[in-house]
């Protein structure tokens, strides 16, 4: 049994959100805003914290902020409109587990909840799931490959530059993998997540009484990847005085911990990952720049997920097999008209977005064929919602527009083509010759 915060402004959902945990086993609470959500935050724990993006007093990433700036380590999960899903992919930038969009499925939701729970129990640290990677075969691929297979035997430290949710740890583990080291420890660390009061004493350790809440002494990451590698993700997040800490520890290859006068010899490959250029960051006096340079001896750059060609079908493949194993299902194939969607679809999620969606698809798929009503229906019509085209033609921005709405309705009765014709006030031989000279199946 779990206990779950729910915030949520929605009264009627946060009703049936309630009552669903509750005859899952769970134990829910419910607050309505950002303000009661810290105060309930800072005067209990919860093992799992379920927010509404959008709320009357702000939003769930105010609240992801305020429950990481004091240092707690529970699960986030963001519900969130189709249209936010941007914003959702920055919460996981920012620390959050994953993210939902509504409306929620309630299968969906409890196979998020349950790898949540899972992975708090198993790791306090972020990861793309490694396991979960596959190369691609695209030329890109092949160059990512080549400067991996490079560098690795090396011990030059290395920056991994990337959108969130392109692999970047995977990358890490296979530098790791192939490097001199690759019988010693792999540690990860999501910077992203760690408050400045808890960083240095996750990165460097501490002694007992070094501050209120330390209670024993502890060994620092640094000294846990000793011989082996240290992958920091998201490092730009780390305050200006740990910065200090870590350019000491790299140049004179000693750490001391917190409360301690004793300094701790240790012997540390540095990879470190950014969604942005820390070059930025280095021109906005936020991150020190002799540290970049002390870290950015090899640069490698991850394409995003639109940019990799037929390497999307590679993955979907690989998520379809992972998620069959996982769910207990027997999916052997995609219609084509959810194969187009897919690949027309520009994942700003990148691969974290593409397991989640093929998951959700196989998940909803009782057969061996996933349809198109197994996608999420928002992102069919944000795919199918044309643009404003540059033209001034009436009768083409007309038809544009048709065709959008043609297609939005047919999503939402999922291809109903009588409930479809009777929403749009048209007959179904009406319907079916639209259909037919707009190209929609």
């Amino acid at each position: 049994m779990a206990k779950i915060l729910i915030i949520e402004d929605d009264s009627t959902f946060s009703q049936v959100l309630e009552g669903f945990f509750t005859k899952q086993g769970h134990e829910p609470q419910v607050v309505n805003n950002v303000k009661k959500a810290f105060k309930i935050t800072d005067e209990q724990s919860f093992d799992l914290l379920l927010i509404d993006y959008r709320l009357p007093d702000g939003t769930g990433l105010d609240i992801l902020s305020h429950v990481l700036e004091k240092g707690l380590l529970q699960p986030v999960i963001i519900m969130t409109s189709f249209n936010d899903v941007r914003t959702a992919v920055k919460s996981i930038q920012l620390g959050a587990f994953d993210y939902i969009t509504k409306p929620v499925n309630p299968d969906e939701l409890m196979m998020i909840i349950k790898n949540a729970l899972g992975k708090k129990e198993n790791s306090r640290n972020s990861a793309v799931e490694h396991a979960d990677a596959i190369k691609g075969k695209s030329a890109i691929a092949d160059k990512l490959y080549e400067h991996i297979n490079l560098v690795a035997p090396t011990d030059m430290s290395v920056i991994i530059q990337g959108e969130s949710g392109t692999g970047k740890e995977y990358a890490a583990r296979a530098l790791h993998a192939q490097s001199k080291r690759r019988d010693k420890p792999f540690v990860a660390i999501d910077c992203g997540a760690l408050s400045k009061d808890l960083a240095a004493s996750e990165l460097f350790g501490h002694t007992k009484g070094a501050f209120t809440g330390a209670l024993n002494d502890k060994k620092g990451q640094f000294e846990a990847a000793n011989s082996g590698t240290l992958f920091l993700d998201e490092v730009g997040n780390l305050s200006y005085e740990v910065q200090v800490k870590m350019l000491r520890a790299l140049q004179e290859r000693i750490i001391q911990p917190l409360g301690s006068t004793k300094t701790i010899k240790v012997d540390v490959r540095i990879i470190t990952a950014t969604n942005d250029d820390l070059k930025t960051s280095v021109a906005n006096g936020l991150f020190r720049e002799d540290l970049y340079h002390r870290l950015n001896e090899f640069k490698i750059q991850l394409p995003a997920l639109r940019d990799r060609g037929k390497d999307i079908e590679l993955f979907i493949s690989h998520f379809i097999k992972l998620s069959n194993s996982e769910l207990d299902r027997n999916v052997q194939s995609i219609s084509p008209q959810a194969k187009e969607l897919l690949l027309r679809y520009d994942w700003p999620g990148n691969l974290r977005e593409l397991k989640n969606v093929i998951k959700r698809m196989v998940l909803l798929t009782p057969g061996e064929t996933a349809e198109v009503d197994a996608l999420p229906e928002e992102m069919i019509i944000s795919i199918n919602h044309s643009p404003r085209p540059s033209t001034s033609d009436l009768k083409v921005i007309n038809e544009l527009n048709e065709k959008a709405l043609i297609t939005e309705t047919l999503v939402k009765v999922k291809y109903n083509k009588s409930k479809a014709a009777k929403l749009l006030n048209i007959d179904r031989k009406t319907l079916y010759s639209k259909m037919e000279r707009y190209g929609i199946e």
